[in-house]
């Protein structure tokens, strides 16, 4: 009868356990909405509102470039620290799970001697100092938290966020890792292609440092001439080991961010001589779709909830906290005798712990919680903002760099014409040397200035596509590295 009563006297209970928290409930905010639905850097020729593909840098369309970001996204140091950041979490996470479960103690132990009971006994009984002996004593203790009101609960839904969070930083990770492989490639082939102009130029200018000597010695050009060619030649020349110490730089960069030491200079990227070029405009997407794709964003709101949920732990310390215990031991002289009804103790009840009336501290960790999760939405709102600035601030530098660079086409085409009508003007008598140097001086920095900005739009194009956060979608899972045991020698997996 008192059984059946019991029953749904434990169930409404279990329910109110169930459904009681404290501290503010959690939603989700939305990223505002701008009054345009596409970003305002975006013009028809350049950009499109389809959106771009996890794997964007395929659309390059270079083998080469693809196989190196898989090898990045593989083996990367930096993405191997994150999946060790993220075993960490689940750690955390699986021990704030464990509070919903009893916790258990057994303990035993064998000893030689006078107990304390048995002095206390035979001091009773008059019958003198006990004869030492054998002691066995083993016990079992459990207890189990009533949950009340939502600390564990809560504490779970912390940890669960904040694990969120960390695998959103990894994705973060990801995107630029993939964003500095392709850059780094991209780089390489850049200033191989500046070095291979400075090269022609080079060539150029010897020839025309050549030319002004053989007429020195006929009398038709001066020792002035001869010195202006002598300074463009070298000028020139100068450029050779900035480009070259520049290229073998983004081939180091290229194979330390592939988990390979700087020596390891991938061949592909060695031979390259050309920045590869997308064949259709950039594909970005809209504004809304951004939020989506920017992993820093969803772990600004993912750490924002982790925060908001400790708020409600923190308030969990002002009301009691009541745990069930059980606990029983036996103590026997032989190890025959601990079965003995005799020989058995045990305790079961509820405690209760209440940090009252002083909940100084309590009040002082909900402060403190509430101002970490306020903090926290400021960050969330800075993510969104952040978000949308790289995204138009890469969107104008790539467009205004493909104005330029059109520009820069035409005048490096205008003064390979004006050189070639100087040099033959030059040989037949009716401009001065002069005028043929400053021809070749304009071509140099025409040339030179053109290789540069095919090197910045390049580099521009990868800072759009890192702005828009792709790269993560379609990245291969990266297994945290393992632990070396130092006496085994062993791997130690982490998990």
């Amino acid at each position: 009868m008192i059984a059946r009563r019991a029953g749904p006297v434990l169930a409404l209970a279990a329910t109110l356990i169930a459904g009681c928290t404290v501290g503010p409930h959690y939603t989700p905010p939305t990223p505002p909405a701008p009054p345009s639905a596409n970003f305002v850097s975006t013009t028809p020729s350049t950009a499109s509102t389809d959106q771009p593909p996890g794997d964007w840098w395929r659309l390059y369309d270079t083998p080469a470039l693809d196989q190196l970001v898989q090898q990045a996204l593989t083996h990367n140091t930096s993405l191997l620290a994150a999946a060790a950041n993220l075993a960490e979490a689940r750690g955390a996470l699986s021990l704030a799970r464990a509070g919903l479960y009893p916790s258990t103690t057994i303990s035993a132990s064998a000893q030689y001697g006078v107990s304390p009971d048995q002095v206390f006994a035979n001091e009773l009984l008059h019958e003198g100092t006990p004869s030492p002996g054998a002691y066995y004593s083993p016990g079992l203790d459990v207890s189990y938290e009533l949950d009340l009101f939502g600390r564990i609960r809560q504490t779970i839904a912390a940890r669960k966020a904040n694990l969120e969070a960390v695998q959103a930083a990894e994705d973060v990770t990801r995107v630029s890792v993939a964003g500095e492989t392709t850059r780094a490639f991209v780089n390489a082939c850049a200033y191989a292609a500046e070095r291979d102009v400075a090269e022609r130029l080079l060539t150029l200018a010897h020839e025309t440092t050549e030319t002004t000597v053989r007429e020195a010695r006929d009398g038709a050009a001066s020792a002035l001439d001869v010195a202006r060619a002598r300074e463009a030649e070298a000028q020139v020349r100068a450029t050779l080991p900035t480009y070259e110490g520049q290229r073998r730089t983004a081939l180091f960069q290229l194979a330390v961010l592939t988990g390979d030491p700087p020596e390891m200079i991938s061949k592909a990227a060695d031979d390259c001589r050309a920045p590869p070029k997308l064949t259709q405009v950039l594909p970005v997407g809209d504004i809304q779709s951004l939020f989506k794709r920017r992993p820093d964003v969803r772990e600004a709101e993912r750490q924002l909830a982790s925060n908001v949920a400790l708020i409600d732990v923190a308030t969990a310390d002002l009301y009691p906290t009541i745990t069930l215990n059980a606990s029983a031991s036996s103590a026997a002289s032989s190890l025959s005798g601990l079965g003995a009804l005799s020989n058995l103790s045990y305790l079961v009840g509820p405690m209760l712990s209440w940090s009252f009336p002083n909940t100084l501290t309590a009040q002082a960790e909900i402060r403190e919680a509430k101002g970490t999760a306020s903090a926290s939405y400021a960050n969330f709102q800075a993510a969104v903002l952040q978000a949308l600035q790289d995204t138009e601030t890469a969107l104008t530098d790539d467009t205004n760099e493909l104005a330029r660079n059109a520009d820069l086409v035409i005048a490096r085409d205008q003064s390979r014409t004006a050189f070639d009508l100087a040099s033959k003007q030059y040989r037949d008598g009716s401009i001065s040397y002069l005028n043929l140097i400053t021809a070749q001086n304009d071509l140099i920095n025409a040339e030179q200035t053109l290789a540069a900005s095919n090197q910045a739009l390049a580099s521009d194009q990868v800072t759009l596509f890192k702005a828009l956060g792709g790269g993560w979608e379609q990245a291969p899972v990266v297994t945290a590295p393992p632990i070396i045991d130092g006496r085994s020698g062993k791997s130690v997996p982490v998990r």
